[in-house]
């Protein structure tokens, strides 16, 4: 449609005005962090066109220039999510890369807390994610583990990872402080005598000075990586390395 003569043109889709009245220029980029910073303050169901066009300052229909959907949103968060999880090295020993990248992915999952049940429920995988499963596959397979014991490592790690970090975004309180404030009156309410064991563990550890249900975190995922090695050197479990995968130091 032609503009009328002496109008004021709008502005172009790529470009936003901040709170300075200076003019950025709007990417897909922008728009995804936009959309992280929307979801970790509300959630994810918060995260709409309208909710990220108001933070950006534009129009919703201006986002369309950038992504084509709320798929494409939750897709790019993903994928961004991913680009935060540490990477193993194809050389880095089996046992220190799988154990740095569960620590990493466990402290993103509490900083976005909506991301654990989103990740693994997308059809359509951005670069940082498969760049992230290969690498870590690579890792395994460099280091002698054969594609059934690949497949079983990485399937048990990551059920723990994403399992525990379910759990933990979950629980009605957020560090040791708050422990003793739920936990407390909820035990006050058992019948005497009716919960001796879990009464016990409450009282004599989970409250506690100084627990924290995240330190559980490690004790387990060491657990893992012990059965792993152990499994690994089982007959018929760990074979040469396939031809142009670098071989990697042992765990």
């Amino acid at each position: 449609m032609a503009r009328k003569r002496g109008s004021t043109p709008p502005p172009p889709p790529e470009l936003t005005t901040t709170g300075a009245g200076a003019r950025v220029p709007l990417t897909r980029d922008r728009v995804l962090r936009t959309a992280m910073a929307i979801a970790d303050a509300a959630g994810i169901e918060a995260v709409t066109m309208r909710s990220i066009g108001a933070e950006l300052r534009v129009t919703p229909m201006s986002l369309y220039h950038h992504v084509a959907n709320k798929e494409q949103i939750l897709n790019g968060l993903v994928d961004l999510v991913f680009t935060e999880i540490a990477c193993p090295e194809p050389d880095e020993p089996w046992r220190p890369a799988m154990r740095r990248r569960a620590i990493s992915a466990r402290e993103v999952f509490v900083r976005h807390r909506w991301a654990a049940p989103l990740v693994n429920s997308r059809t359509d995988p951005g670069p940082a994610t498969l760049r992230h499963h290969d690498a870590v596959i690579g890792n395994l397979r460099a280091a002698g583990f054969s594609i059934v014991m690949t497949a079983h490592a990485f399937a048990v790690l990551d059920s723990y990872i994403y399992g525990f970090a379910l759990q933990e975004v979950t629980l009605p309180f957020r560090g040791p402080s708050e422990v003793a404030e739920i936990a407390g009156p909820m035990i006050e309410q058992f019948p005497e005598d009716a919960y001796p064991h879990l009464t016990e563990l409450a009282v004599e550890h989970v409250l506690q000075p100084g627990y924290d249900f995240g330190d559980e975190f490690l004790y387990g995922l060491d657990l893992i990586l012990d059965g792993l090695a152990v499994a690994m050197k089982a007959p018929g479990s760990a074979v040469q390395a396939p031809t142009g995968v670098p071989k990697a130091r042992p765990g």
